[in-house]
């Protein structure tokens, strides 16, 4: 008898367990899997990029477990960087890095998001502890703004001194990639064409700093909103036009009402598919 109630116990808690999940796993074509997949696979890769929502706990907590597992499996040396720091700030991401200043000291003389004392100080820290490089790879934001205004002319004419902030000029530019038309999309019109050109130079930016630091048999991971890697375009889209053959996983994480199914409009946009329950608390 004791066994029968052990058993409907396990069972119970099964099934609490499954309502309860705070994520499920999809393949890109829409079939389920495991984080022991997506583990296996981003350790082969030489770039893997984590595309998030930067107000997600569960991704923000998967990006470091992620990156905690892969640092303990891969031999092969391990490089992170990420959108959330700009190039400008390189230089004091090092100091800090190094132990020659302190938290106050690197948080007073860069521009860092309002969340990234709860959300990216942990994966900074992780490097820092591991002695890891850390590429700060995002264009800084006020050159992106100058191509939001005034296109790619207004950063034609800059100085050498600030070009060395972002990728090689020209940028390359694709208007018919359907993430940039997309978000011309969903921005009704405005800003114009001058918003996936924005959003073009930082992802050049990016992808030229990732593959300035990355060496053949390194791991790069590399933490990113996710429109600037889905359906592998964005940075992944600038890396492959130079480097077709490298390793690449992308990750994307969305949220659905159940976790049963991935909703269509999710399908292939990344290698994985993160999706969190709709109701789970954000960040900020």
């Amino acid at each position: 008898m004791k066994y029968l109630v052990s058993l409907l116990f396990i069972l119970h808690f099964n099934l609490y367990a499954q309502k309860t999940a705070a994520y499920q796993i999809f393949k890109s074509n829409g079939k389920k899997t495991s984080y022991k997949k997506l583990l296996k696979v981003s350790s082969k890769a030489d770039m893997v990029f984590f595309g998030e929502e930067h107000d997600n706990p569960v991704a923000h907590w998967l990006e470091l477990r992620l990156t905690k597992d892969l640092y303990q499996q891969v031999q092969k040396p391990l490089l992170l960087g990420a959108e959330m720091l700009e190039t400008d700030n390189q230089s004091v991401l090092n100091a800090y890095l190094k132990g020659d200043i302190d938290y106050k000291t690197f948080k007073e003389k860069t521009r860092l998001w309002n969340n990234f004392n709860t959300d990216y100080k942990v994966l900074v820290n992780f490097a820092k502890k591991h002695h890891l490089p850390f590429i700060a790879t995002n264009v800084p934001r006020r050159y992106a703004s100058k191509v939001y205004h005034g296109g790619f002319a207004a950063i034609d004419t800059l100085s050498d001194s600030d070009k060395r902030w972002m990728a090689p000029l020209p940028i390359k530019y694709d208007p018919n990639l359907s993430q940039y038309k997309k978000m011309l999309a969903m921005m009704g019109g405005h800003g114009g064409d001058n918003l996936p050109k924005a959003q073009a130079l930082k992802d050049a930016t990016m992808a030229y700093n990732i593959l300035k630091n990355y060496k053949k048999g390194d791991l790069f991971i590399h933490y990113n909103g996710s429109y600037h890697s889905n359906y592998h375009q964005g940075i992944v889209w600038y890396i492959t036009q130079k480097f077709p053959a490298l390793k690449i996983v992308t990750i994307d994480v969305e949220t659905q009402k159940s976790l049963k199914k991935l909703d269509p409009k999710h399908l292939h946009k990344a290698d994985f598919i993160i999706i969190v329950p709709e109701d789970f608390p954000r960040s900020y």
